[in-house]
């Protein structure tokens, strides 16, 4: 999975002396007492919540933004104003580096139609910003004019390796998933604009992308500079990209379901976790609060009717979300966990629940534990916040509001051990926080999922399609 090739952006950024999470939140909230120094509460009987469980453990929260979350999503916008650049029309993955990955691409748009929305934003502008990166994804140069590289500069618009120089360096199924979805909304809420999706979507070949049966793979570069085609996504994050896929009329049925995976009990909690054994595929089964969050907001989920989104998908949600509140329980320790950028090597950890056989297991990509690097997420902690309204989320809404720097967005955490923020401002947490904050006022984010994908590519030439497998379906 390479949605995170933004965690080789290297800046350095100054670290101040660090008071202790615990006791910071102490004093914030009485109900963080209650969890604070309970160690004997990790052997108490927890009542079994299995994955089966249909009774959801709070609603979410819906309403206009208080005074308070307005305020969060005017810094958050911040990011996207300093980081802009006009000339293309992208912004950086983190602050002042000239580099973009898809994903974080379609966080810009997250971010710039939440700001709108809540009016931070003219109408002129969002059109003339909206303008000008919807062109430059439709004219920008593919990965061996196959699809979207990994990385972009975004001064240049040139094809760029991970520490953004030159290069082609392959494509990436999962980000090119959250764009689909980006892309989709875009033509929900900008009519106007509604082409130009088509148009972006039409240039990309999905014959290696979308393989039988259904499932999605990216690519990479041999050593001998051919492309491989590689399964992409584990447990969570290929569900979620899937669903971008299908929003454009691809079968993409195996990669949306569950399968394989197993579980593990946590404090009383069933958790999914994808079974495909990383030693042996070297893909990491982490799970994190993220995927999950995303689908909530962006797809909803009735509530286990089945409505809009699989059933099986918002009670995997639930037991992610209870296992974290129990593990604050039980230990003290604010927990919220997801990927997170740092501003020094290694630059990017998962922090998840569950991976590679440990629990609670922060790790790099490479697979290297690094139990002294897990944070509370911000984008991860808003999100639990949004879909369940709980005093624990209460809680930790009142630990991040304040984390940020006023003239340049929201820090992307705050470390478990000390409690000091990661001072590193990203498009990606802060384009989540903003479409987290949309959630609130309007529920989920796509509308209208019931509708047959529109027939995008009605009118392209028969042999444009087939070349590109384009969905057969949407061309007669």
């Amino acid at each position: 999975m390479t949605k995170h090739s933004s965690l080789d952006q290297r800046f350095k950024m100054i670290c101040g002396t660090k008071p202790a999470l615990i006791l910071l939140v102490a004093l914030l909230q009485p109900l963080f007492m209650v969890g604070a120094g309970t160690s004997a509460a990790a052997d108490e009987h927890w009542p079994d919540r299995p994955l089966a469980t249909t009774d959801p453990v709070a609603l979410p929260r819906f309403g206009p933004l208080t005074d308070d979350e307005l305020e969060m999503a005017r810094i958050a916008w911040r990011y996207f104003e300093n980081n802009h650049q006009p000339q293309s029309g992208l912004v950086n993955s983190t602050h002042n580096y000239p580099s973009v990955t898809l994903w974080d691409t379609a966080s810009y748009l997250a971010g710039l139609i939440a700001a709108h929305s809540f009016g931070l934003v003219e109408d002129a502008e969002a059109e003339e910003r909206l303008r000008s990166v919807l062109s430059t994804l439709e004219h920008i140069q593919l990965f061996r004019n196959e699809c979207p590289n990994k990385a972009y500069n975004t001064q240049t618009v040139q094809l760029v390796n991970y520490v953004n120089q030159p290069a082609e360096i392959g494509c990436s199924a999962i980000d090119m998933g959250r764009m689909l979805i980006w892309l989709r909304i875009v033509q929900q809420r900008y009519p106007q604009f509604e082409e130009v999706p088509n148009r972006i979507v039409r240039r990309w070949n999905f014959c290696g992308l979308v393989q039988e049966p259904g499932v999605t793979y990216g690519t990479a570069l041999a050593e001998d500079g051919s492309v491989r085609y590689l399964q992409e996504g584990r447990l969570g994050y290929e569900e979620y990209a899937a669903k971008g896929f299908s929003l454009w009329g691809f079968d993409v049925s195996t990669a949306l379901e569950p399968e394989p995976y197993e579980t593990i009990w946590l404090y009383g909690v069933e958790v999914a976790y994808d079974s495909r054994d990383p030693r042996i595929l070297g893909a990491h089964n982490y799970v994190v609060s993220e995927s999950y969050a995303l689908g909530g907001v962006e797809f909803g989920w009735d509530y286990f009717d089945g409505g809009q989104i699989e059933d099986w998908l918002p009670r995997f949600a639930q037991n992610i979300y209870t296992v974290q509140e129990r593990r604050f329980e039980a230990t003290g320790i604010v927990t919220a966990r997801t990927e997170h950028q740092l501003s020094e090597a290694p630059y990017f950890v998962y922090d998840t629940i569950f991976s590679n056989g440990r629990p609670w297991a922060t790790m790099t990509e490479g697979g290297e534990f690094m139990p002294q690097l897990s944070a509370v997420a911000l984008k991860g902690a808003l999100g639990l916040w949004a879909l369940w309204d709980t005093p624990y989320t209460d809680m930790i809404f009142d630990l991040i509001k304040p984390q940020f720097d006023p003239e340049l967005g929201f820090y992307e955490g705050i470390f478990e051990e000390g409690g000091e923020p990661i001072r590193t401002q990203t498009s990606n947490n802060n384009g989540i926080m903003l479409e987290t904050l949309l959630f609130k006022t309007e529920g989920p984010l796509l509308k209208d999922l019931t509708r047959v994908p529109t027939a995008w590519t009605q009118g392209v030439d028969d042999s444009m399609a087939k070349a590109n497998c384009l969905p057969v379906p949407q061309v007669r």
